[in-house]
């Protein structure tokens, strides 16, 4: 096989009186009916598996609960896999007149799904934020301190200097199930004057006075009298309205539930079956914060774990109506997930309303006591772009 994945061969066919044909030896352009090397063949599947593949995740995903699975590929995919075959297409000259531009179509169109942040070099040296400007922290704690010092954990929460928490998995997982976490007295004594609102597993601790919580799509159905586990599975949206220097804000403190149990074998029926529950449990409350969203004209944030990487269709509503905090980020992969290991997914989000400025948006370690790196905004209520 020739470096170039060529076709080599040892003369032309139909070479008249008088013509010379090509030496021995010596590589040519195919001709009708010539054979394409393994390489070449190879190269050309690749390429249109890819181009198919990049078609149904346009076209399925946030759509098919099937589809769940596939999204499970890293976003940095969609960039990394059509450049390697447009670097291997370059030595394909039989194809590579065709394959080049194709790959490189691919590549761009790719790119909207690889999470890569186009703004991060112009953050790299941006202005400090304003002294007034509030802090705001959200982070899925994995299990509040189940697993860690709660010295330690309390200590790392503080050092974060919020003035509002949206925190994420408030309770402890014994077994194969959830169970309820009673931290309150902690929580008032580590921090004095601030408000807590508490919703099955999620937690907003906020300096400002909370004047609101209108529940929000399946949390509706819940009752003083509700059995927490019930709680636990509805409650995936906590809406806080707080009042900030005589405006009122709100708050959206989120976690969606991941779409697959990784505990589970990819290939017996259960897993497939807890893939469309999943599924079933995540686009009501994707439904229930984009109408809630949609029908509230006061400044807002929503932040919190998606479980949702930014090549998956169902971010989609979101991004189409509020803006992506990642635009005041200094990281070129701003992955969230996981924090100990190569991250890989961005899976958690901030977003806001055209009524806020958010100056900077960080990404911070979580001292080993999660596997999710947590969200930092520093944001204004004063307006204007961003």
């Amino acid at each position: 096989m020739s470096g170039d994945f060529g076709v080599r061969t040892a003369g032309a066919a139909g070479t008249g009186p008088g013509e010379a044909g090509p030496a021995a030896g010596e590589l040519t352009e195919p001709t009708t009916g010539a054979r394409w090397c393994l390489g070449t063949r190879l190269l050309v599947a690749l390429t249109v598996a890819w181009g198919m593949f990049l078609l149904l995740q346009y076209a399925l995903s946030g759509r098919l609960w099937l589809w769940l699975v596939p999204d499970l590929v890293p976003p940095l995919a969609f960039v990394a896999v059509p450049l390697a075959l447009l670097a291997a297409a370059y030595f394909a000259r039989p194809v590579r007149r065709t394959l080049i531009p194709l790959l490189a179509a691919t590549t761009v169109l790719g790119a909207v799904y690889s999470g890569l942040n186009p703004y991060a070099v112009a953050n790299w040296n941006a202005q400090a934020p304003p002294r007034d400007a509030l802090r705001v922290m959200s982070w899925n704690t994995q299990y509040w301190h189940q697993w860690d010092d709660p010295d330690r954990f309390y200590r790392y929460l503080k050092a974060q200097r919020a003035d509002v928490y949206l925190l994420q998995e408030y309770l402890s997982w014994v077994g194969e199930r959830p169970v309820r976490t009673d931290d309150m007295a902690r929580l008032r004594r580590e921090f004095p004057g601030y408000e807590v609102a508490v919703s099955g597993e999620l937690l907003t601790l906020s300096r400002f006075p909370i004047v609101g919580r209108p529940a929000i799509g399946p949390a509706r159905a819940i009752r003083p009298t509700t059995e927490w586990t019930r709680v636990y599975e509805s409650a995936k949206v906590l809406r806080t309205d707080l009042r900030i220097k005589g405006t009122v804000m709100s708050f959206y403190n989120v976690h969606i539930p991941v779409q697959v149990d990784a505990a589970r074998n990819p290939l017996t029926p259960g897993f497939y079956r807890t893939v469309r529950q999943r599924d079933a449990e995540r686009r009501p409350q994707f439904a229930a914060l984009e109408k809630d969203v949609a029908g509230n004209d006061r400044p807002l944030l929503v932040a919190g774990d998606f479980n949702t990487s930014p090549a998956m269709g169902d971010i989609g509503g979101l991004e189409g109506v509020l803006r992506d905090a990642v635009r005041k980020s200094p990281a070129l992969y701003p992955a969230t997930w996981r924090d100990q290991g190569p991250g890989l997914w961005r899976l958690d989000w901030a977003f806001t309303s055209d009524q806020v400025a958010v100056h900077r948006y960080d990404l911070r370690g979580s001292a080993g006591m999660s596997d999710h790196r947590a969200q930092e905004l520093r944001l204004s209520l004063e307006g204007g772009a961003r």
